[in-house]
């Protein structure tokens, strides 16, 4: 069951993503780019003063995990403070590599943990995380992220 919704929230995020465009008046903004498979793309974050992330979006080519990815991050962090999108980096992190198990922990994923599962294919593994390391060098000033 876990599988099939898997694959059907990433195709789905793959064929139409959410918030893939290019954001004018970015704040924060930074490359990622996975050398292994070729996956690149653009993090764009609207931070307003009160460090509370007021928009997300992404541009850039990837693999259907890469894109989902990026498309169900930059939802998760609209409305989110910095330190909330930090703790959600983090936390992603751990659920990508097999760290933390969503039905066993408690954590702030929501629908992210669709995701839970991808520990067991290391090669996708760096596609599911690159715009999230992507978008937590934009929050760091890094202008470029790589996955190598």
């Amino acid at each position: 069951m876990r599988d099939e919704l898997y694959q059907q929230t990433i195709l789905e995020h793959n064929r139409s993503p959410r918030n893939f465009k290019k954001l004018e008046g970015a704040t924060h903004v930074a490359e990622g780019y996975n050398p292994l498979c070729g996956d690149h793309l653009w993090v764009y974050m609207k931070v307003n003063a009160g460090g509370i992330i007021e928009e997300a979006a992404f541009e850039g080519s990837g693999c259907a995990i890469s894109k989902a990815s990026a498309s169900m991050m930059t939802m998760a962090l609209k409305g989110k403070t910095i330190a909330e999108a930090n703790l959600l980096f983090d936390e992603f992190h751990k659920l990508a590599i097999g760290e933390l198990k969503p039905d066993q922990q408690p954590n702030h994923l929501g629908k992210l943990t669709v995701f839970s599962g991808i520990w067991q294919y290391p090669a996708r593994v760096k596609c599911a995380v690159l715009s999230w390391h992507t978008m937590h060098g934009a929050l760091e000033k890094t202008k470029t992220v790589s996955t190598e």
